[in-house]
């Protein structure tokens, strides 16, 4: 669709604004099939125009879950209308600054957006299943078994694999990790966001703002904690990280919320999951999509899955290939 025909889309969505001299701008953002434009309608007024493709079920449910959470009081942008047939979501423009804006920023400074960051996250874990049951949402599938091992298949196959040719798969370690699969999905669940990495939380008015979240399901927390203190696009060091990690067990605890003895091996294991599939992610994006910008991530990850790996003694063939591609 030509960005004319965007601007005659919004116009027939919102004929306040026809008299006006409406921009439009794309904007460059993640890996997915969506595609982001402002509309700049007067000088000091915009909205953020989403159009998604086909192939993602998930798209379709993204306005529904922005309801769901902002009654839950967590921040995210107002939807004002939903094109179904279209494919076209018109929602509140946050701005562009996002938490990864601020990555070289002092980290006195940058503290304070993060633990901002983890009010909303531990409100997600907290609030989210308790109030699932009676939303009615369509979500994507839970954190099983098979999602975890999927997750792993996706670092050999298209990090090790296709970026570095080594074609050998888990190997040794392949009854290893499909039993840390099945130890992760036969824990308890909360509601997860999935992408909880710094470009998907926006700095916007003193505050911090959740988006990209039609990947929420249920899943482990340390999950999207892993996410966030783990996250390739921003370097945190070992005692940033550690700080974030006390401070959302801090979080829960105020608010009631329990933790579990084992919660800091659980991290770990979720860590290696999650870099696992983002590197899996840059590697498919990068060489497959020919979007190469991608492949600059993966020292980064790479070196966070070898520091993760080393608290994990039994998993030596794979912590031997990490290193060997770090």
């Amino acid at each position: 669709m030509l960005p004319e025909n965007l601007i005659q889309q919004t116009v027939s969505r919102f004929p306040r604004y026809a008299s006006g001299d409406i921009r439009i701008a794309l904007l460059e953002k993640g890996g997915s099939d969506r595609k982001y434009y402002r509309i700049r309608v007067t000088d000091e007024h915009s909205l953020i125009l989403v159009r998604y493709g086909e192939g993602r079920e998930e798209n379709r449910h993204y306005c529904a879950i922005a309801g769901f959470l902002a009654r839950l009081g967590l921040h995210v942008p107002e939807i004002f209308h939903h094109d179904e047939e279209e494919r076209l979501i018109w929602m509140e423009d946050l701005g562009e600054t996002d938490l990864w804006a601020y990555r070289g920023a002092e980290w006195d400074s940058l503290r304070r957006w993060y633990d901002l960051t983890l009010d909303q996250m531990a409100a997600l874990h907290l609030r989210g299943m308790l109030a699932i049951g009676r939303a009615g949402l369509k979500l994507q599938a839970e954190f099983n078994e098979e999602l975890y091992a999927w997750e792993q298949n996706y670092f050999f196959e298209n990090c090790a694999g296709r970026v570095f040719g080594r074609t050998g798969g888990a190997g040794a370690d392949a009854g290893r990790l499909r039993e840390i699969a099945r130890k992760l999905a036969a824990k308890p669940r909360v509601l997860v966001h999935r992408d909880f990495q710094s470009q998907n939380v926006l700095v916007h008015r003193g505050e911090v703002w959740l988006i990209d979240f039609q990947g929420l399901r249920p899943g482990l927390p340390q999950y999207d904690l892993a996410s966030l203190v783990y996250d390739p696009y921003v370097k945190l060091d070992a005692d940033a990280r550690e700080e974030l990690i006390h401070a959302y067990l801090a979080k829960v605890l105020d608010a009631g919320g329990r933790i579990e003895p084992d919660f800091r091996q659980t991290l770990d294991l979720c860590a290696m999951q999650r870099l696992m599939q983002a590197l899996g992610a840059y590697g498919f994006l990068g060489l497959v999509k020919e979007r190469t910008v991608f492949l600059e991530h993966i020292p980064v990850a790479l070196a966070s899955l070898r520091h993760v790996l080393e608290r994990l003694p039994e998993l030596a063939a794979t912590r031997n290939l990490v290193g060997e591609l770090a």
